[in-house]
């Protein structure tokens, strides 16, 4: 009876299901068709006489013999050397990641055991801060940064990420500390640790899925950074995302779209394997952001 009682009728189980199905591929659709004009000349996937032509790769065998070529990716990673841009993207999110989560860690638990009041009016503060469009705090600083000389290399670049994620990162964590019962720290402390020790051994091990959680989202803004990377790098020490745009081209310099739609999927690609690898750490770490514990 309890069977019959819990099994969803035939069609609200076809809806559903072919709702979902369709919903994947419209996700998907996107960068599977950019990962397939990657293996194709500008000609055939940007083809304006005939679509179909992405598709079969009519100019691209009459130019390589087959109707799949890797040139785009020759020319990005080889010619343009795009691995450079790699390993700065790299870099800079390693350091961005490692430094605001260092510093929104101790500063999210120490304002979340604090019991003054301009507690909440620093957070509505760091809030504001990072309300405000990056570009209009980085454009303020140029000059000085020319004047000082620090202007186009990455630990600039970093120190300025840190300083516009921290505040998000400074209320995400506190949020996840204020979870976590008091008690939890004074039990270690009467069992004879110090506050460091109980921070360190007893608190950090029961929110790591929300360190990770954090962390992902501290990695995916420097990652995906455009304005301040390129108003704050040099040619030589761009990252990803301004290289890419370098591709493109403009009005006055001429570019090569398909190295572009080849450095693209090499930048999504890894994202995609990222959250794969963390999704189990990201869900368990929102849901414990979310619920009272």
């Amino acid at each position: 009876m309890a069977s019959q009682l819990n099994k969803k009728p035939l069609a609200l189980s076809l809806f559903s299901t072919g709702f979902i199905v369709i919903w994947l591929i419209l996700a998907a659709f996107p960068f599977i068709w950019t990962l397939w004009g990657s293996f194709k000349v500008e000609l055939d996937f940007f083809s304006k006489a005939d679509w179909t032509n992405a598709l079969t790769g009519a100019r691209t065998t009459v130019e390589y013999g087959s109707p799949f070529t890797g040139a785009g990716y020759h020319g990005a990673w080889v010619q343009e050397e795009f691995w450079r841009s790699v390993i700065n993207t790299a870099i800079v999110c390693f350091f961005t990641v490692t430094i605001s989560l260092t510093l929104g860690t101790l500063g999210g638990y120490a304002l979340s055991r604090s019991g003054f009041k301009y507690v909440f009016w620093l957070l509505i503060a760091a809030l504001i801060f990072r309300a405000m469009p990056p570009i209009t705090l980085v454009s303020g600083y140029l000059l000085q940064f020319f004047n000082w000389n620090v202007w186009g290399i990455l630990p600039t670049t970093i120190i300025v990420l840190v300083a516009i994620n921290q505040p998000f990162t400074l209320w995400m964590l506190h949020s996840f500390f204020q979870k976590i019962p008091k008690e939890l720290d004074e039990s270690a402390i009467v069992d004879g640790c110090t506050r460091f020790q109980a921070f360190r051994y007893v608190i950090i091990p029961v929110m790591w899925p929300g360190v990770i959680t954090t962390g992902l989202f501290s990695f995916l803004l420097a990652y995906n950074d455009f304005a301040v990377t390129t108003l704050l790098l040099a040619e030589e020490n761009r990252t990803m995302v301004p290289a890419i745009a370098a591709f493109m081209g403009t009005t006055q310099t001429e570019g090569n779209v398909m190295f572009a739609v080849a450095a693209v999927v090499s930048a999504t690609a890894p994202l995609f394997v990222l959250v794969m690898f963390f999704q189990r750490q990201i869900v368990s770490g929102l849901t414990a952001g979310a619920v009272k514990g």
